[in-house]
């Protein structure tokens, strides 16, 4: 039984799209959990079911793709007469993606910052106009109130002149102006977890600082958890406590941020980790990148997912058995056949 500083389990979810060409498998028995107020970063190469996942705790997946297994238990905290708390455990899974059970959740108590704002928030629309959206969505108030409240968040994530920044349109503003916008969006209600799904891409890198610096000064201020998609993982040892390393769909380890960086288990998680240039390194000496590419999503290896790429690879057994999660005395978990007991 898991205790009350869980708020967000995801078991064996399953999202697939079904194709002309095939069925894409693009989350294949994803396993994870995001405690309250804490931080997790799922990392992995491009096209490994990241983004994929986070679409699909909020039930955001769009045709021919669709949830075909596995739970999303959202643990919600209920306050009764202001006070006291009680716990209602809600499967996001089971629940149809434009119900008014979902969409109540979606904004409010889980809120999402996408890739590219340029192309998330409407060009039509004032950035007002869209914050005052979601507060009147899920808030019973005026039009008066939810621009003051907008006003109020725009100046929080540190927009310059909010009052007058609340009247422009997205491509009046710089990327980094942009991407604070969408944050004061997903912000406006106060939500329990925020997904951020490479928050910093196409950002310079000062900008990608106070953009990280921003989203751990509201996590602090608001006491909400953060699950933080990137393929950077400088960044991740920097902010995250918890570390999902994702392959082809799968979890293949979990850890702490501290004992993934001193000793990953997984080959995949190894060679991620010596693929990062490093400072001091010598000019004329060559990258270490991960040999190969991820496989066709049409077409799955058998047994495991990462044995045509994996340097320990064991004829006879990587290819034709496919390995379970192994959960670990020391709450790390590893999906490989060289770390069965």
């Amino acid at each position: 039984m898991k205790d009350e500083s869980t708020l967000l389990e995801v078991k064996n979810l399953k999202t697939h799209f079904f194709l002309d060409e095939g069925t894409v498998k693009a989350v294949e028995g994803a396993d994870l959990t995001i405690r309250r107020g804490g931080t997790l970063g799922v990392v992995g190469e491009s096209g490994c079911g990241k983004s994929v996942m986070s679409y699909s705790i909020l039930q955001l997946v769009e045709s021919p793709g669709r949830i075909v297994a596995g739970q999303i238990l959202f643990h919600r905290q209920l306050k009764c007469n202001g006070q006291s708390q009680m716990m209602d455990v809600i499967d996001l899974a089971a629940l149809a993606p434009n119900s008014r059970a979902m969409r109540d959740i979606r904004g409010e108590e889980i809120a999402m910052i996408f890739q590219e704002p340029m192309t998330s928030l409407s060009p039509v629309h004032t950035i007002g106009n869209q914050i005052e959206e979601v507060i009147t969505l899920h808030r019973r108030v005026d039009h008066a109130t939810a621009r003051r409240q907008a006003v109020d968040m725009l100046r929080r994530v540190g927009i310059p002149k909010p009052e007058e920044r609340v009247d422009a349109y997205p491509f009046q503003l710089s990327g980094g102006m942009r991407q604070r916008a969408m944050i004061a969006m997903a912000l406006a209600c106060h939500p329990s977890l925020l997904i951020a799904d490479e928050p910093t891409t196409a950002l310079d890198v000062t900008t990608q600082a106070q953009i990280l610096e921003l989203i751990q000064e509201l996590q602090r201020d608001l006491g909400m958890a953060v699950m933080l998609i990137t393929h950077n993982l400088g960044m991740v040892a920097e902010i995250c406590e918890e570390i999902v390393v994702m392959y082809l769909g799968e979890v293949v380890e979990r850890a702490d941020v501290f004992s993934l960086f001193r000793e990953p288990l997984h080959p995949y998680t190894r060679a991620l980790l010596r693929s990062i240039p490093r400072l001091g390194q010598i000019k004329q000496g060559r990258l270490d990148p991960i040999q190969g590419a991820v496989p066709d999503p049409y077409n799955r290896p058998v047994g495991c997912p990462f044995h045509p790429r994996c340097a320990q690879m064991m004829p006879g057994t990587c290819d034709r058995i496919h390995p379970e999660l192994i959960e670990r005395r020391d709450n790390r978990a590893v999906r490989c056949l060289l770390c069965e007991p």
